[in-house]
């Protein structure tokens, strides 16, 4: 997997990718992870890559042709899927990580200040991605966010395959409660189930537990998670009604 990441930052990256899974990851050659510094592109003898909306207002908008050569660079080594990570993409999600990590080489150009010329979003890239309804300095937080989340489904990145399949939204649903020693802490038990040794019972009290905590916290993900008539007569006693 590979990912390309267009900035005027790229020390902003240094330490994430240095630690953890991903560090690792790298050294393995499961995925790669270049930088492309966006003033490296600009021609003109003070590298800008910024400037005056024409209209007025404030703020500074990132120009056309520095993004253009930036893009263009990439797809020497390929067909890259194009994402400028922005408040106004879609809303990210695990469905669109999957579809992310289905592309195998992805482009992310981290906007800052009032965003990028519209030429650019309108004619050379495939997707516009956001990170949340909120408003943060620039759109590196938001490729490290995609950065992390897509490297998880590349085998080999995560130690036991079986812990990506069944983490939180992995199957539409908020995991289930997850609890290790002791076994009594100050008064406060661990489930019996748990300890019983019965794997059936276990998968039926975790199955069973995901979508309480689904159904208390996030109720609207359970329209479109894949739910089986077992699944739906538990969820009704809970007080869920299937066409709320």
């Amino acid at each position: 997997m590979r990912f390309d990441i267009i900035t005027i930052f790229p020390e902003y990256f240094e330490s994430p990718l240095k630690v953890g899974a991903l560090k690792k990851a790298q050294e393995k050659g499961l995925i790669s992870i270049n930088f492309l510094n966006l003033r490296d592109f600009a021609f003109d003898k003070h590298k800008m890559v910024d400037d005056r909306p024409f209209g007025g207002g404030e703020g500074m908008v990132f120009k056309p042709e520095p993004l253009f050569r930036a893009i263009e660079k990439t797809k020497r080594e390929g067909n890259p899927y194009i994402v400028y990570l922005s408040p106004q993409g879609r809303l990210l999600n695990q469905k669109i990580v999957r579809e992310l990590y289905e592309k195998k080489h992805l482009v992310l150009i981290c906007g800052r200040y009032e965003g990028i010329d519209e030429r650019i979003r309108e004619h050379f890239i495939h997707d516009e991605i956001s990170i949340g309804d909120y408003v943060v300095f620039g759109g590196e937080v938001a490729a490290l966010v995609i950065v992390e989340a897509v490297a998880r489904l590349v085998p080999g990145v995560v130690g036991k395959r079986d812990s990506v399949e069944k983490e939180t939204f992995s199957q539409g649903l908020l995991k289930y409660p997850q609890y290790t020693r002791p076994r009594n802490f100050m008064g406060y038990e661990v489930p019996q189930v748990l300890l019983s040794g019965d794997h059936a019972k276990i998968e039926k009290w975790r199955r069973q537990k995901s979508l309480e905590v689904t159904f208390k916290r996030r109720p609207d993900l359970l329209k479109a998670a894949e739910l089986t008539p077992e699944d739906k007569e538990f969820l009704k006693k809970l007080g869920w009604k299937e066409d709320a």
